[in-house]
Formats: structure tokens, sequence, C-alpha cells
């Protein structure tokens, strides 16, 4: 029986703090309240999705920006590569114009 009491006391305890919590927090227009709280919490849902919508979008044209930047400078090289080497050879040109010692295209060397 005393238990019952105990658990009675307290959660009647309980029950008075959050009432004395939403007078405080809410007044005599609580149900006005929890509305605009709600709503607020709605505006504040949609400004996060837009946020994290602008993130993507932001990330994908990086992305891309990225990727056709990459592509330009790999197709900028390969040009820079057929002028210098017309025949298509993949043995890149010395500084004195000669080619180099045992890098033939097929491997044989030259001595």
């Amino acid at each position: 029986m005393a238990r019952d009491y105990d658990s009675q006391l307290l959660e009647s305890v309980a029950v008075r703090r959050r009432r004395m919590r939403d007078a405080l927090l809410f007044g005599a227009q609580r149900g006005r309240r929890t509305v605009d709280e709600r709503l607020g919490k709605v505006f504040a849902g949609i400004a996060i999705a837009a946020v994290l919508c602008a993130g993507c979008v932001g990330w994908s044209f990086l992305q891309a920006t990225l990727d056709k930047q990459k592509a330009e400078k790999k197709k900028q090289e390969q040009q820079q590569e057929q002028l210098y080497n017309p025949s298509g050879a993949s043995e890149s040109p010395t500084p004195s114009g000669g080619a180099k010692k045992g890098a033939g295209k097929d491997g044989d060397g030259q001595r």
C-alpha cells in the first residue's frame, strides 16, 4: 500500500511540475502558441530541406566543373603530345632534340 501511495505522489508531483512549466512557457494562450510552435517547426524543416537541396546542387555543380576541367586538361595533354610526337610514338622528346638511348618504340634500344 505504501508503494502505491509513493508512486501516486511522485506522479502527481510530475503532473504538477509539467502544468506549472506549461503555464510559465505558454501562459493563457496555450493552444494558440502550440499551433505557432508547430508552424515554426514546419518552416524550420522547410528551411533545412532547402539548404540541403542547395548543398546537393552546389556539390553536383562542383563535381561537373571539376570533371570538365579534368577532361580539358587531358585533351590538352594529348594535343601537346601529338604536337611533339606527330608519328604517334609514345616516347617523349629530350631537350637536345634526339631520341633517348634504349627507349625505342619496340624496346630493342639504339646503341
